[in-house]
């Protein structure tokens, strides 16, 4: 295992080296660690629905119904009914014709695209596509063209020049994780269109944060209908946990019965398929969510863009603050903390070196006073180590 010490001793020489920190949640955006009460800034409960009493009273419920587990995989045991509904919810919410839930967004990715593309066929990926992506990609034994970073010009010249004797498949991110960046799938489904090929969109991030009512990319773009495969995540603005697919009935069913990550996995806790559901429902009921999420996205964007700061420019609720080098970023995140603020300090290999950043995550149940003193907290903190001027 000598190999083992000098790979982290290699880690902590570059300032890589990670930590898994212990927080106790309080609320939606508050954590306690060692007695200390901290603002988080690095979570994906965009909505704040974790802490729903709608949500956590679905969750107890199913819980004592159905127990604590699934006890096996949904085509050895078959499902609660708890699946069929929240299936049934998601491909209405999404405006399609059928969905699917995987245990993890990640396992979604890997079994949708493994089990749509083989050798034979190319997929034509973004090449800021999250690493879920890349790894169905590389299951998936296709030939892989990555095309410039939402660049749907250097798409086209891919599609154009690159030859093909089976299947096409367009593979992005709705929303792109370390930017919050929305991708050019208006212009992305046309040239699917053009060389008949599928287009499968992440909306992980875009869920519940972008597009009327919350419904994702597609809907953002207008485009109902014309995107193939909308791949989600039931871990992030729906508070639960879990992945899932919506899309024709006919590709629901391959997928059943042709993704391993499904087939192969027990199913999720009855536990968790409700508290799902149960947010899914608070979204349809309450769409001033979303628009709450995006105005305070805006306000601690538009404030750190005031003080100087590289931030990314976008509508979603991913705030990247570029820094540079990982050190730079360490060190602001730690005086963040020391502030009471919890924010994640991004190096590589998640990023290409020299674009280190903190990435910022804002929710609905962020009040405006929260967002007012973490970004005064942020400006003092890059004044003092040298990242924005007075």
């Amino acid at each position: 295992m000598q190999f083992v010490t000098e790979a982290l001793a290699e880690i902590k020489r570059h300032g890589l080296y990670r930590q898994i920190p212990d927080y106790d949640p309080v609320d939606a955006v508050h954590v306690v660690e060692d007695g200390r009460r901290y603002l988080m800034l690095a979570s994906n409960n965009y909505l704040g629905l974790t802490h729903d009493p709608a949500v956590r009273e679905a969750a107890a419920a199913a819980a004592l119904r159905y127990g604590a587990g699934s006890g096996g995989a949904r085509l050895t045991t078959g499902s609660h009914p708890l699946f069929a509904e929240l299936e049934r919810e998601l491909a209405a919410f999404k405006g399609t014709e059928a969905a699917l839930v995987f245990n993890t967004g990640y396992m979604a990715n890997v079994g949708i695209i493994s089990a749509l593309a083989g050798p034979g066929d190319v997929i034509f990926s973004d090449e800021l596509n999250h690493a879920s992506i890349i790894d169905g990609c590389r299951l998936a034994r296709a030939k892989v063209v990555v095309y410039r970073h939402a660049d749907a010009g250097h798409l086209a010249e891919c599609l154009a020049t690159t030859p093909c004797a089976g299947r096409r498949l367009i593979v992005t991110d709705g929303v792109f994780s370390m930017d919050g960046d929305i991708a050019p799938l208006d212009q992305i489904v046309p040239l699917a269109e053009q060389y008949d090929a599928l287009v499968m969109v992440d909306d992980a991030h875009a869920t519940g944060v972008i597009g009327p009512g919350g419904r994702g990319t597609t809907a953002y773009f207008g485009l109902k209908g014309r995107v193939h495969i909308e791949m989600g995540t039931l871990s992030k603005a729906l508070a639960a946990e879990g992945g899932y697919v919506a899309g024709r009935r006919e590709l629901i069913d391959y997928l059943v019965n042709k993704a391993r990550s499904f087939i192969f996995s027990t199913a999720l806790a009855p536990a968790t398929v409700a508290a799902a559901t149960a947010a899914l429902r608070e979204l349809a009921a309450r769409p001033a969510l979303v628009a709450t999420l995006q105005a305070n996205a805006r306000y601690l964007r538009d404030r750190l863009n005031e003080a100087g700061f590289n931030v990314a420019s976008s509508v979603t609720a991913i705030i990247p603050v570029i820094v540079g080098e990982a050190d730079a970023a360490v060190a602001m995140a730690r005086s963040l903390k020391e502030a009471g603020l919890i924010v994640s300090a991004i190096r590589p290999p998640t990023v290409p070196p020299g674009t280190c950043r903190l990435r910022l995550t804002v929710s609905a149940a962020h009040s405006r006073e929260d967002l007012a003193a973490a970004a005064e907290h942020i400006i003092a903190a890059g004044r003092r180590l040298g990242i924005v001027k007075e």
